[in-house]
């Protein structure tokens, strides 16, 4: 009776992330398509992505009930052989570097390492668990391989969270948590476009960004202030910023989501694109699966949306794919019950105790 009280408990609560999903992704598409409406803008790439993580998230679900190891672990193989591949995933040459390399190859080598993190976590195998973890820095290493400097930084993060989150009972905190990092790193780079930080401070973070990007930014606050109802339209802001007009080279993006959410689709654009975030967490809070897979999922896709704050990750069909099949697998349930590291302990063969001697000496 409290097993299937408890099934249908969870059944609702899962009902209840889905249809908020489905509500968040479907009002992306709308408002995208009503901003290109409004000024004549290209609502492609705003759809294009949001179909991409729609069909990435309902692939891991189903993959993450038939094969809650194997998926997560072909996930993380297919990342490092994209990235193996082409080492460059970003089209066109890069403007710049802020912190490294902060575009594709580091979003697809720090969700890589997550599903590889999220695999060793899945398994009730001791030797099986060690060399996932041990998969999941040779990933970490692959970032210094191909010279990406943040996929090391990133990866190293995820599996530092991931060591963590296996002694975390309660997830909220540790979502709660990585919500907050995600605020923090999105509100500095919105300091550094508004100029709102102390001159050494931002003398320091624009050597570090380039004053190239850094003007990109600014452009992009600038028409968000113009229009912050509807935005310029989608796929506008490289005809309207004069920083991006100035180099040939320029690919015609803020390189930032946020700021260029503000510019191209407003207010509005801004708050779905938080609201995205918000529904992934709030389907890992509500998910079956144990804390330590949960927690690390999220600890990967925080660093997504940490590059995505200062980078052009987000631009890219491949990196939308995976944040929702990374996601997907992280809130499946998995037709077999998954060992947890407090059941594991338990279960643990104990030592017999020592036969005692009732015999008196003599």
């Amino acid at each position: 009776m409290t097993s299937a009280t408890a099934q249908e408990a969870d059944g609702e609560r899962r009902i209840v992330s889905d249809t908020a999903g489905v509500a968040v992704l479907g009002a992306c598409a709308s408002w995208s398509v009503v901003t290109a409406a409004a000024h004549g803008g290209r609502p492609e790439g705003v759809l294009l992505a949001v179909l991409a993580v729609a069909a990435g998230y309902a692939a891991g679900r189903v993959l993450g009930v038939l094969a809650p190891v194997a998926a997560p672990v072909a996930g993380a193989l297919a990342g490092v052989a994209l990235t193996a591949a082409a080492p460059r995933l970003a089209s066109g040459p890069e403007i710049a570097e802020p912190l490294g390399h902060a575009g594709a190859t580091t979003a697809v080598l720090t969700l890589s390492a997550g599903a590889a993190s999220c695999a060793a976590w899945a398994t009730s195998a001791p030797s099986l668990r060690f060399a996932l973890s041990v998969l999941a820095g040779g990933i970490a290493v692959t970032g210094a391989v191909v010279g990406s400097t943040t996929a090391t930084v990133t990866c190293t993060a995820v599996l530092l969270c991931s060591l963590a989150a296996g002694r975390m009972r309660h997830r909220g905190r540790g979502l709660a948590g990585l919500a907050l990092a995600a605020v923090g790193v999105t509100g500095l780079t919105w300091a550094v476009a508004g100029n709102a930080l102390p001159g050494g401070l931002a003398e320091s973070l624009e050597d570090q960004l380039t004053p190239h990007r850094v003007g990109l930014w600014r452009d992009a606050l600038r028409l968000a202030r113009d229009d912050a109802g509807l935005g310029v339209g989608p796929g506008r802001f490289g005809e309207l910023s004069a920083t991006a007009a100035r180099s040939p080279l320029s690919d015609g993006k803020p390189h930032s989501a946020p700021l260029q959410m503000a510019a191209e689709q407003g207010v509005v654009g801004v708050l779905l694109l938080a609201a995205v975030f918000c529904w992934v967490l709030l389907a890992l809070w509500r998910a079956p699966r144990p804390t330590p897979v949960v927690l690390t999922a999220g600890a990967a896709l925080t660093a997504l949306a940490a590059v995505a704050a200062v980078g052009n990750a987000l631009s890219f069909t491949t990196v939308s794919v995976g944040a929702g099949l990374l996601a997907g697998l992280a809130t499946a349930r998995p037709l077999a019950v998954e060992p947890t590291p407090a059941a594991t302990a338990k279960n643990a063969p104990e030592r017999e105790p020592r036969p005692r001697d009732d015999r008196r000496a003599t």
